[in-house]
């Protein structure tokens, strides 16, 4: 009888033990963090939409944070609301392409010495807040190759800026400058504009959204 009881409240015990991880187990929450690329990443086939359909999701909850038109700074002060409130545990951070383009277009981009500050505002913020953060280079504006694209010497000095924050701040990176270069180079024989890897020379096409959700699956499990 005794090892009944026994048997009965070691059994009432472990069971009490699940239930209580249970109750208390709570997924990892990952957002991204970014302008009209992770915008349109969250719809059908775009590439926080793979990513979230890769993940398990009773592990993992995906947020897409992207906005239009979005640079660095415009990021830093809508962070509160759109991440730290929301507590997350890992930040992908994808920035850079407008910082570039909108300097040519509109006058409005950033500065090379206030993007690296306010990256790194950035950083340091949600880092304080409890989350990890991996970073992310902008991939392209235009896919030409043998940096015939306009705007390819900014960006190729906005993503070295990137990889720097990354090194000082131990952090992972998905470095999309690179990967998109190389992947132009040795697919793009016709050396057009668009159409390889996005849809108008910075938007992601089908192939480009598989390839960022392949690169950045292994940099946030």
């Amino acid at each position: 009888m005794k090892t009944l009881f026994r048997s009965m409240a070691f059994l009432s015990a472990f069971m009490m033990v699940v239930l209580f991880t249970a109750m208390n187990f709570k997924p990892k929450k990952i957002i991204f963090f970014g302008d009209s690329i992770t915008q349109a990443g969250v719809q059908p086939g775009g590439y926080v939409d793979l990513i979230k359909k890769a993940l398990d999701p009773t592990k993992y909850e995906i947020i897409g944070a992207g906005i239009g038109g979005n640079k660095v700074y415009d990021l830093f002060f809508r962070m509160e609301d759109d991440v730290l409130t929301k507590k997350p545990d890992l930040v992908v951070i994808y920035i850079g392409v407008n910082d570039v383009w909108h300097k040519a277009l509109s006058k409005t981009g950033t500065d090379f010495d206030k993007f690296s500050k306010f990256y790194q505002g950035l950083i340091t913020k949600i880092q304080s807040n409890g989350a990890k953060v991996v970073l992310c280079t902008p991939a392209v504006i235009g896919e030409r190759k043998n940096n015939e694209n306009e705007m390819d010497a900014d960006l190729d000095k906005y993503s070295g800026a990137i990889r720097e924050l990354a090194t000082k701040n131990n952090l992972r990176i998905c470095d999309l400058r690179t990967i998109f270069k190389e992947y132009d180079a040795a697919n793009n024989p016709d050396n057009k504009e668009n159409g390889i890897l996005t849809s108008d020379g910075v938007h992601l096409n089908t192939l480009g959204n598989q390839t960022l959700a392949d690169k950045l699956l292994p940099l946030i499990k």
